[in-house]
């Protein structure tokens, strides 16, 4: 198959320019694609200008105005691809889903083709057993937000087309998983496995689903490697030249996230596997 010229890349909205959808929106633009993004801070809109994305504010949320809404639009307009990539972390209980109402409307309006949804694989109970993508099912009735905000951008009159991809814990530049836990005593699960991955593989995962045209799927991301807890926080936080947390002595079980699924499909292959060598790129 003839990869396809500069001029036939379909035009990318990165919708939260922030710890990932900057660098993913930079290394999109590296390759070749149009790109437009929001930030929700002014002092931000040079910067992505400046790595060559078209700039829009905006912040979704309870003042979201009919000005919002048009700059909304106005950000969609002409895109292919919307990636939408805004975390539930700071939105209370039950308000992911409206947050999230907006976007769903503005892809509706502006004609957008397909949608990358950046979701969490905390929609997985917390139980000692192997997770795959069909055992947290998205819908508009599902108990948990982040289940029923992924089931608003599956399109059921097929406007367009939507691929979700759950990461695991973030790790990388800034973010180092050895501060969470640093000094702490008394640490519940330390025998349960870590689910991580590196920014790099959740960057090379995302683009590899754009250029390959993956579109409605769901997929687990994470790293191949799970350590348990009491080992992996201890080498993280030695690697910073942190205090060691203290785990208690008995533990239980827990979750690990198998991402079979998207190293079958994708063929992709994974930066950082290994957690512990990845503790050096964070």
């Amino acid at each position: 198959m003839t990869a396809p010229t500069p001029s036939a890349l379909p035009t990318i909205a990165v919708l939260g320019c922030g710890w990932l959808g900057l660098p993913l929106a930079k290394s999109l633009v590296a390759a070749g694609y149009p790109v437009v993004g929001s930030t929700t801070t002014p002092k931000q809109l040079l910067t992505l200008r400046d790595a060559g994305i078209t700039p829009y504010l905006l912040r979704l949320g309870p003042d979201f105005s009919a000005t919002d809404a048009d700059t909304l639009r106005a950000m969609l307009s002409g895109v292919d691809v919307l990636v939408l990539n805004i975390p539930p972390s700071k939105v209370g209980p039950g308000g992911y889903p409206a947050l999230l109402r907006p976007v769903g409307s503005a892809v509706a309006a502006t004609g957008v083709k397909q949608v990358l949804f950046v979701s969490s694989t905390s929609v997985y109970p917390d139980e000692p057993r192997r997770m795959s993508e069909a055992d947290a099912v998205a819908s508009a009735e599902a108990a948990s937000d982040l289940l029923r905000a992924e089931g608003q951008f599956m399109s059921a009159q097929g406007q367009w087309q939507t691929t979700v991809v759950r990461l695991s814990g973030l790790m990388g530049p800034d973010r180092p998983p050895g501060r969470f836990l640093a000094g702490r005593q008394d640490v519940p699960n330390g025998d349960a496995p870590v689910n991580l991955i590196h920014l790099d593989d959740c960057i090379g995962l995302l683009i590899s689903i754009i250029r390959q045209q993956r579109w409605g799927y769901t997929f687990n991301a994470s790293a191949a490697q799970h350590l348990p807890r009491r080992e992996f926080y201890a080498a993280a936080a030695r690697q910073l030249g942190l205090d060691t947390p203290v785990f208690q002595a008995v533990s239980a079980g827990g979750k690990i996230i198998d991402s079979t699924l998207i190293r079958q499909t994708l063929h992709y292959e994974f930066a950082h596997d290994d957690l512990l060598a990845a503790l050096a790129h964070c």
